[in-house]
């Protein structure tokens, strides 16, 4: 089950937790203090860089004949777009370049290239999800309102239908972020007007992405308007699940501990900070592979300082494990292909009724707790 009890979990007691907070604390004012015009350059690059492929993209897949030129046009195409969606849009979002006060490049301001509304979104996930992380009932993407990843959801019939939603969401992920930041606002208030116009603003917000996608860009490629179509169709399609298998790396693979919702409960900074270290995963990548990924390839250090600017994260992946090894925490991360495998194995296995599984509910891969961690250490050990 969910763990109820985080210090005993990870061995910890206060005073080392409240020390790990502040050695994390530390991290954050070094990297605060560093920032500058070098971080400034990278993100003005990243955005410069993302519209040239983007307008290259679309003048290769308008202008060539061939199809090895429409394949080539649509793929780069397809990672403009996961670049703007999560190196630009989700980060941007976060907050991560406010402090160089640039109106065009803020979360107030920045709106992503995808039926999601931005300042939606910013409540559903920097407040609900961030916050709440992994948090049993109180953090929405925990499934995703859709699948079950943890025993202390109880099982339902529906969930043999689990293997076949998580395809479907793969393939409409922008929508399925779209109607998640609809259902955060419906919690959030029962004022009908402000639902009426966050339903609205959803409504002129797909209007205008369907509007350029799917006629403006064909429109001006009338000639051949259907291979111009079928590029934009492809690449969002690419693009929605690139973010996807990214982003289900980084929270449902073994290792990602689920909380109960008492623990939140006179949570201090430092317990949060714990809380998020075990709560997240990371995956192995290079320098194209963590571009690509917005950088998300590091969802400890996101989960720690969503905040901070990604283009650091790697930087802060070293001190953050050396502090994991230091208090003798685990530091989730594996290869792409070994943490999606692993969340596949959750989410075709969790399908089922409990009864039909082999694992505890409190030593289960997928979701250990702090019963477990006692029984460990009650037992007896044998001798050489």
């Amino acid at each position: 089950m969910a763990i109820a009890d985080i210090a005993a979990y990870a061995h910890l007691s206060k005073a080392d937790i409240d020390a790990l907070g502040d050695e994390l604390d530390a991290i954050r004012r070094d990297i605060e203090e560093s920032l500058g015009e070098k971080d400034a350059a990278y993100i003005r690059r990243t955005i410069t860089f993302q519209r040239t492929v983007d307008a290259a993209a679309r003048l290769v897949i308008g202008c060539s004949r061939s199809r090895a030129g429409w394949l080539v046009g649509t793929a780069a195409l397809a990672f403009a777009k996961s670049v703007e969606n999560m190196e630009l849009g989700h980060n941007i979002s976060h907050g991560q370049w406010d402090w160089m006060n640039d109106p065009e490049i803020h979360s107030s301001t920045w709106e992503w290239d995808m039926v999601a509304v931005s300042s939606q979104w910013r409540y559903s996930h920097n407040y609900r999800h961030h916050v709440f992380s992994n948090v049993v009932g109180m953090d929405d993407d925990l499934g995703f309102g859709v699948m079950r990843v943890t025993r202390d959801e109880k099982w339902r019939l529906v969930h043999l239908l689990q293997p076949l939603r998580n395809i479907l969401l793969a393939v409409v992920f922008e929508w399925g972020i779209a109607l998640h930041g609809i259902h955060a606002e419906r919690d959030r208030t029962a004022d009908l007007g402000k639902l009426a116009q966050v339903r609205r603003a959803l409504v002129g917000k797909i209007g205008r992405q369907a509007l350029k996608d799917y006629v403006l860009f064909p429109a001006l490629n009338r000639s051949r308007w259907r291979r111009t179509l079928a590029a934009n169709m492809a690449a969002n399609l690419i693009r929605n699940i690139w973010a996807y298998v990214v982003i289900f790396c980084g929270h449902f693979p073994d290792g990602a501990e689920k909380f109960t919702a008492d623990v939140v409960n006179n949570e201090t900074r430092a317990d949060w900070y714990l809380r998020q270290m075990l709560g997240a995963a990371n995956f192995k990548a290079g320098p194209l592979l963590r571009f690509s990924s917005g950088n998300l390839c590091y969802q400890i250090e996101h989960h720690l300082f969503p905040d901070l600017p990604s283009n650091r994260y790697a930087e802060i992946a070293v001190r953050v494990r050396a502090q994991c090894d230091k208090y003798g925490l685990p530091y989730t991360t594996g290869s792409l292909v070994r943490q999606y495998l692993l969340t596949l194995r959750t989410i075709h296995k969790l399908a089922l009724p409990d009864r039909l599984l082999t694992a505890t509910c409190d030593d289960a891969p997928e979701t250990a707790s702090e019963r477990k961690v006692r029984r460990d250490l009650k037992a007896p050990t044998g001798r050489a």
